[in-house]
C-alpha cells in the first residue's frame, strides 16, 4: 500500500468527568484518536510518539490490531505516560483541567522510522511546536499535505516557534476561540484571511456543535455538526476530526478544494462517533456500515432543492 499517513502526537491516559459519567484511567492522546480515526480508511498509518513503561500492552495491541504502525513509538523504561485529567461543565463546550502530568513527554524527541520519512500526508497533532519542527526536519521529501492541529496553550507560551511551524504547513485546524486568539480578529473570515497570509493554503475553523468552516483563498465551505441524541464525552473529538479528514485525503490522494470539502464531512462524521462514548470506545468498535449511515445523515441534513419565488414588493406611501 503506497498511501502513507504519518501521525505525530501524544499517546496518553486520561481521567475524565462529564455530567454523564466519570472514568479514572482511559486510553487517550491526540495521536491515539487521530490514528484510530484514520485507520478506518485504506492506508498505511504510522504514529510517532512516546509512552512510559506503564503503558499497557493491551493498548499497544489494540492500536496494532487496527493496522497502525507503532515502530515510531518510543517506550521509556522507568518512565510514566503523559496523563491528563479534566472535568466538563454542563454545556460540554467548556472544561476545567484538573491535572496535567507531562512525564515522558517533557523530554520527547521524535524519531521518524525510515519507512515513514516520505509520507503522502503528515498530521502534526497537539504537541510542542519545537517537537513538531523536529519531526518536519526528518522528512526526506515534501508530503502532498502537512496538516497542523494546535491549541491556545502553545499560542500563549511558544508563539514564536508556533509561527515557524505555521509557515511550513498547508492546512491549519483551530477552534474558533484559537483562531481569534492567534489573529486578534473576531470575524472568522478576517481571521482565516490573516492565517492564509502566514503561509497555509487551507484553514479549518472548528465550531463544536455548530460544525466547521473550511477556507481557501476566497472560497468558504461550511459543514454542519450532526445533531446527536446522546453526547457523553467530547474528549478527542477534534483529534478524531483530524484523523477522519487526513485519512480520507490519504486514501483518495486528491488534495483539491472540492475533495477537502468531502474530507471535512468525513472528519465531522468520525468526531460524531467519538463523542457518543467515553474515550476511544466508539472508534475501536467502528464498522464501515456505521460510516455509510452517518454520511447519508450528513447529506440529508445539507441537501435541499429550492426554487426561486417571484416576489412583489409594495412600498407604503
Amino acid at each position: 500500500m503506497n498511501n502513507k499517513l504519518l501521525v505525530v502526537g501524544t499517546m496518553a491516559y486520561d481521567a475524565i468527568s462529564t455530567p454523564f459519567g466519570k472514568v479514572d484511567k482511559i486510553l487517550g492522546g491526540a495521536a491515539t484518536y487521530i490514528g484510530l480515526s484514520a485507520s478506518q480508511f485504506s492506508l498505511d498509518c504510522g504514529i510517532v510518539s512516546v509512552v512510559g513503561e506503564d503503558f499497557e500492552n493491551e493498548h499497544l495491541e489494540l492500536l496494532k490490531n487496527q493496522g497502525i504502525d507503532l515502530s515510531g513509538v518510543e517506550i521509556v523504561t522507568g518512565g510514566a505516560t503523559f496523563f491528563w485529567s479534566g472535568e466538563y461543565h454542563n454545556d460540554l463546550n467548556t472544561r476545567t483541567t484538573l491535572e496535567t502530568q507531562l512525564n515522558v513527554l517533557e523530554n520527547f524527541s521524535p524519531k521518524i522510522p525510515e519507512h515513514f520519512k516520505s509520507p503522502d500526508i503528515v498530521i502534526l497533532g497537539n504537541l510542542s511546536p519545537d517537537v513538531q519542527l523536529q519531526a518536519l526536519e526528518q522528512l526526506k521529501a515534501k508530503p502532498k499535505l502537512i496538516v497542523l492541529d494546535t491549541m491556545n496553550f502553545w499560542m500563549e507560551h511558544f508563539r514564536s516557534a508556533l509561527d515557524q511551524v505555521i509557515t511550513k504547513v498547508d492546512v491549519v485546524s483551530f477552534n474558533d476561540e484559537e483562531a481569534r486568539q492567534l489573529t486578534g480578529e473576531y470575524s472568522l473570515v478576517k481571521a482565516a484571511h490573516k492565517i492564509h497570509q502566514m503561509g497555509p493554503k487551507y484553514v479549518i475553523i472548528k465550531k463544536g456543535e455548530h460544525g466547521a468552516l473550511l477556507f481557501h483563498k476566497n472560497q468558504i465551505f461550511s459543514a454542519p455538526a450532526l445533531p446527536l441524541e446522546e453526547v457523553l464525552d467530547p474528549t478527542g473529538a477534534g483529534d478524531s476530526f483530524a484523523g477522519g479528514f487526513c485519512g480520507y485525503l490519504t486514501q483518495t490522494g486528491d488534495i483539491s478544494f472540492n475533495n477537502l470539502k468531502l474530507a471535512v464531512i468525513y472528519g465531522s462524521a468520525m468526531a460524531s462517533f467519538t463523542v457518543e462514548k467515553f474515550g476511544t470506545q466508539k472508534l475501536v468498535n467502528y464498522t464501515p456500515s456505521m460510516m455509510a449511515a452517518r454520511i447519508k445523515a450528513f447529506k440529508k441534513l445539507t441537501t435541499f432543492d429550492i426554487g426561486l419565488v417571484k416576489q412583489t414588493i409594495t412600498l407604503d406611501e
